[in-house]
């Protein structure tokens, strides 16, 4: 929200032959804030399977601003050339040695983060949905030019192939982005190509991606929260049966809310909202956040799973070589969150709270 407005005041500034650099600094508190009171609103819908329509807005906002952004970077790079490096970051005036060793280890996180699809599928929504879709024109041809009507696959099928196109998709979607991003901008490359203004302009193209990152930011917060607001008010309903507190409805018009439901949510939002004040450090949280979700959930976890389900005998070769891969991915996470908190901590040296 905040690089919308900048944007059209840096455009406003140009247009009159201005730089407008000092004109057009802000403070992201205010939208953080905004963006908080949203989330009260939208955390008040009481179950997972309400939000369908706000997950399937999220997904197409997601896809919309990573097309824009994978765009901006190819048409950067044709007209100046690329600009990055096969080494990366180049070690100099500003840049040490060990912090290219942070910052490369952060950006295992950084990816890491992106297949986090085993807490909720928000990453790769937007690929489910092209495979939902490429699926649903396959079946209109299936219709007319199929005589023999065969039997409709299994669930675990479908998810299975679902799954496996999404990855691959996302896979090749953000290898682009990151890829032409730094062929675009090289050492210069912002943390984020849209929001860190490593684009001006077009500027009415900017801000439609930005629009389109806040919509997505919206339904991804409530498609990663409602999980967690099922399992608290489940445990709590489960722990005290007869408090009124917890059982008792208000009705308003033809809402039903929930006294606690109400109060919980509402304080969880701002709880979070306060957080995000603190600490607005973009790339180094997400960074952190991907390296300590990665290896349990999106790896032991479903390892050990498989392994019992399928009766992988402990020491035959694929017991090993699941292990291995495990211990490879226990690696990425530990190293991952050391240059996360490294350069968590280099931020926190420079910054005051409320300051962003």
């Amino acid at each position: 929200m905040r690089a919308i407005g900048r944007a059209d005041c840096f455009h406003y500034h140009d247009v009159r032959g201005r730089s407008g650099k000092d004109e057009c600094k802000s403070s992201s508190n205010p939208y953080m804030i905004v963006f908080g009171v949203v989330q009260i609103l939208f955390s008040q819908i009481p179950d997972f399977d309400q939000i369908w329509w706000l997950s399937i807005v999220a997904a197409v906002m997601s896809f919309t601003y990573s097309t824009i952004g994978l765009g901006l970077g190819i048409a950067q790079t044709v007209a100046n050339g690329i600009q990055g490096s096969l080494t990366g970051l180049s070690v100099g005036p500003g840049v040490t040695s060990m912090q290219k060793v942070w910052r490369s280890l952060q950006a295992f996180g950084n990816i890491a983060f992106a297949y986090s699809y085993s807490i909720i599928l928000i990453e790769i929504q937007a690929s489910i949905l092209i495979s939902v879709l490429l699926c649903f024109f396959l079946g209109i041809l299936c219709f007319f030019y199929d005589t023999v009507k065969a039997p409709p696959p299994s669930e675990a099928k479908v998810m299975q192939k679902a799954t496996g196109i999404s990855v691959a998709t996302t896979t090749v979607f953000y290898m682009l982005c990151g890829c032409m991003g730094y062929a675009a901008f090289g050492d210069a490359a912002p943390d984020n190509l849209l929001t860190g203004f490593g684009f001006y302009e077009p500027f009415w193209l900017l801000d439609v991606a930005n629009a389109a990152i806040v919509l997505h930011l919206v339904g991804a917060y409530q498609v990663f929260c409602q999980p967690l607001f099922a399992f608290v008010e489940k445990w709590a309903a489960a722990r005290w049966p007869d408090s009124a507190f917890i059982a008792r409805e208000l009705r308003v018009g033809p809402f039903a809310i929930s006294v606690f439901r109400l109060t919980w949510r509402t304080a969880f939002v701002c709880l979070t909202t306060v957080v995000s004040m603190l600490l607005p450090f973009f790339g180094d949280v997400v960074g952190l956040l991907g390296a300590v979700a990665f290896w349990p959930l999106t790896v032991y976890f479903p390892v050990e799973m498989y392994i019992v389900q399928r009766g992988v005998r402990r020491g035959s070769t694929r017991w090993v070589c699941l292990q291995m891969l495990s211990a490879a991915c226990l690696v990425v996470s530990v190293a991952a969150a050391a240059g996360s908190i490294a350069d968590v901590i280099g931020e926190l040296k420079e910054y005051r709270p409320f300051s962003g």
